[in-house]
């Protein structure tokens, strides 16, 4: 929470008013006062609730990231060893294998015309 709170629940039920002539009933200022602690004591455990689940959800979070990484570094060793990278490598082969099987048939055909 950005800022701090200035009040708990023991500030509020200690908290002791004056009494005027004409000041207001203590009894609905206790009453009252009563109802504020409540719903502040309502407030807290929802806050502290709150930061619980925050806490585990950034856990879960830095573990989900962690795990992240690391798939996207299995995708791109599997995407180095996909046929399209391996495929090029393939065409290279065939090649030099054309070229030398077109050396083998002409050193055949020289050598039977000879």
């Amino acid at each position: 929470m950005a800022g701090k709170v200035n009040l708990d629940i023991q500030t509020i039920l200690d908290k002791e008013f004056d009494i005027d002539l004409k000041g207001y009933s203590a009894s609905q200022v206790d009453a009252f006062l009563d109802l504020v602690m409540e719903d502040y004591e309502t407030y807290q455990n929802t806050l502290s609730e709150l930061n619980e689940k925050i806490a585990e959800l950034e856990r879960t979070n830095a573990s989900l990231r962690a795990k992240l990484i690391e798939e996207e570094g299995h995708t791109r060793a599997l995407e180095a060893n996909t046929p399209a990278a391996s495929g090029a490598a393939n065409v290279d082969i065939l090649r030099r294998l054309s070229r030398l099987e077109e050396q083998v048939f002409e050193d055949q055909k020289k050598t039977e015309n000879q």
